[in-house]
């Protein structure tokens, strides 16, 4: 058991000391690891055995400007920046909101859209942060969603899923009497739900970013640099209007 032990340990130290592969690495291999959630819609979702969305389709098209193929790997949310700092891919497309304690962890790109974190609840249910109060709110684990929420002054039980769609479901059944998530996300259930939810006040706006480890400053130039030019070519406008009939880049 010890050495079983001595190997893990050995194993995790050499993973956070491991050096990232910088950019001239990527260039030189042709292919880019890219890593997403996979299942926060309308950003990051499989359909069927298809991986799609805002954050694949952008990400795609930053890879090509780059002149790079793509290899994709999905994994939980919360771990997927602990991933990225064992190099098992090259950076993080997932919506991550940019906070200072996410900032000690990894090096944020600049922000590829902007958004808040919305109340949505079924009709007659507490729409603004004050009539949250005594409420059970559900939210995805490891988001800056579920920090926002603990904010709340007289905020009741908040109950933490795996995923948003989790807690989304939980809201339908009648299990917590609002959900806390990205506004776009919300729009989209909203819709799809025909008058069963409403969309409530936004809790907090936050800017999403892309993540690299720590240090990478060169891989980050250059996914800097890609998503400038994909602004001001109409790449991302298309994109974006695509999925929600707007531009939803930072203002």
């Amino acid at each position: 058991m010890k050495k079983v032990l001595l190997t893990l340990s050995t194993l995790a130290l050499l993973a956070s000391t491991a050096e990232a592969r910088t950019w001239a690495d990527i260039k030189q291999s042709g292919t880019i690891k890219i890593a997403t959630e996979g299942a926060f819609p309308p950003f990051n979702l499989m359909k069927g055995n298809q991986l799609t969305g805002f954050e694949v389709d952008l990400a795609n098209a930053l890879a090509k400007g780059m002149g790079l193929k793509v290899q994709w790997v999905t994994q939980p949310f919360d771990n997927l920046l602990i991933g990225l700092n064992q190099d098992r891919y090259d950076f993080v497309i997932a919506s991550h909101g940019i906070t200072p304690e996410r900032q000690k962890a990894v090096d944020f790109s600049s922000p590829h859209y902007c958004t808040g974190g919305a109340i949505v609840t079924r009709p007659g249910g507490p729409l603004t942060a004050a009539a949250l109060k005594g409420k059970k709110v559900g939210v995805q684990v490891g988001t800056t969603y579920l920090e926002n929420v603990n904010k709340v002054p007289g905020v009741g039980e908040v109950k933490t899923y795996p995923k948003d769609t989790d807690a989304q479901a939980a809201l339908m059944a009648g299990r917590v009497d609002a959900w806390v998530g990205d506004k776009f996300t919300g729009l989209d259930v909203v819709k799809a739900q025909k008058g069963k939810l409403v969309q409530g006040d936004l809790l907090f706006n936050e800017r999403i970013a892309m993540a690299v480890k720590k240090g990478n400053s060169s891989l980050l130039g250059q996914l800097n640099a890609a998503l400038a030019t994909a602004m001001k070519n109409g790449t991302y406008a298309k994109i974006s209007k695509q999925y929600f009939g707007q531009d939803v880049r930072c203002r």
